[in-house]
């Protein structure tokens, strides 16, 4: 990786490349091998098969058949192929945690050598595999925070609730809540152009809101143990049908990791932060708090107006000292992505790119739910105001908290 950066400095995309790649390791430097084959959940995936899959999509979609070039192993196509169809059977998801081969060192191996591939064709690059290159790097830095998620739902599930990381310094106490109006009106939403973005984040189109209100602050945990006190979870009223019948299905009466005032972290088990954002929430649970606080979720288009003007590189991500946990603040950005009351569907004029690399967003516009933002561990500088995250609605082992909305 050194090579990559010194040989082309000048190169933006080169040293962004290397950097990324480096970070990976780096994140995983602290696991065993048997740390990095487990698999907690079938939502969940190894950190060695993050490792391996963003190397897989280099491999696959810019290397394969290029001149002189020689995969590392042909059985990893399979092995590490994660839903791409077009481009050939794959390995069942909810096993991957019985891949004990190839072992982390040997993974670690293949990533070197895509990587020292791909530094000796770099001056030959066309546009296209520069292009795929790029989405490469973005695509790596979702696996990065997947990784950091699936790492945490994994320690959690051992009783002796290991550190990853060194633990996060305490929030400090937030000012009253208040809130940002907005007047509505027609806004434009939706990328642009002019820099990097998913399809799903195009096109730019314009929308008509009323005017609403933005709470300057997610919600706490603090706020949520009083939520909690009130009966929130016993309370059908609060809740959407499918909600109320998954809190009864799951016997769910506190938010994931919680547990007698301690929460999860990948500095192991820790105190409640009464300051820090609630965090690992449905989306269930966020709609619920938000009914039973005379709230609601913003839309997501609400949540990317008011973001217009606001810098996605602030607040606490991947790089911030302490960044493994939420700590609060102001901000749009950072700490926890927020749960949005808009389903992820495509926008106006919304075309998957062409071949296997087009199933990549729109495969997914069916039943899950818009999160904007970004979390503490979402790496800094890939967020944007129109980035769409997105879940189904029952799953909160990621890094999801909420921020409150009204109507004016």
């Amino acid at each position: 990786m050194s090579a990559i950066r010194a040989s082309a400095p000048a190169d933006p995309l080169r040293q962004r490349f290397g950097d990324v790649r480096a970070l990976s390791v780096a994140l995983a430097a602290p696991l065993s091998d048997a740390d990095a084959t487990a698999q907690s959940m079938p939502d969940a995936s190894p950190a060695k098969w993050h490792l391996a899959h963003t190397t897989w999509f280099l491999e696959t979609f810019v290397l394969a058949g290029g001149p002189g070039y020689r995969r590392f192993d042909d059985r990893f196509e399979y092995l590490f192929n994660s839903y791409y169809e077009s481009v050939g059977p794959r390995y069942a998801r909810a096993a991957r945690g019985l891949l004990t081969r190839p072992a982390l060192a040997e993974v670690l191996a293949w990533r070197a050598h895509v990587d020292a591939a791909l530094a000796a064709a770099w001056d030959s690059l066309g546009d296209d595999a520069r292009a795929l290159i790029e989405l490469g790097i973005n695509h790596e830095q979702q696996h990065q925070e997947l990784l950091l998620t699936d790492m945490l739902h994994l320690f959690a599930q051992n009783p002796l609730a290991p550190a990853v990381y060194d633990a996060a310094p305490r929030a400090a106490a937030p000012p009253a809540r208040r809130w940002s109006k907005h007047p509505g009106g027609i806004v434009q939403v939706g990328h642009g152009g002019g820099g990097f973005a998913f399809d799903c984040e195009g096109s730019a189109h314009d929308v008509l809101l009323r005017p609403f209100a933005l709470a300057d602050a997610c919600v706490t945990n603090a706020e949520w143990e009083a939520f909690i006190a009130a009966g929130g979870y016993r309370t059908p009223k609060l809740w959407l049908s499918d909600g109320w019948a998954w809190v009864q299905a799951t016997g769910t009466t506190a938010p994931l990791y919680w547990q007698g005032g301690t929460t999860m972290t990948l500095a192991g088990r820790q105190p409640l932060d009464p300051h820090a954002p609630v965090t690992h929430l449905s989306f269930y649970e966020a709609d619920a708090y938000a009914s039973w606080a005379g709230a609601r979720l913003p839309l997501e288009h609400e949540w990317e107006a008011a973001a217009a003007d606001a810098d996605p590189a602030a607040g606490n991500q991947l790089d911030s000292p302490g960044w493994i946990a939420p700590r609060g603040g102001p901000g749009l950005f950072g700490d926890v992505w927020q749960w949005t009351a808009s389903a992820f569907r495509p926008y106006p004029g919304f075309r998957p790119a062409d071949g296997a690399v087009g199933e990549y967003n729109g495969k997914f516009m069916s039943g899950q739910m818009v999160l904007k933002g970004a979390s503490c561990a979402t790496p800094r500088g890939s967020s944007r105001a129109t980035v769409r995250n997105f879940f189904y609605p029952h799953m909160r082992w990621q890094f999801t908290g909420l921020r409150l909305a009204k109507d004016l």
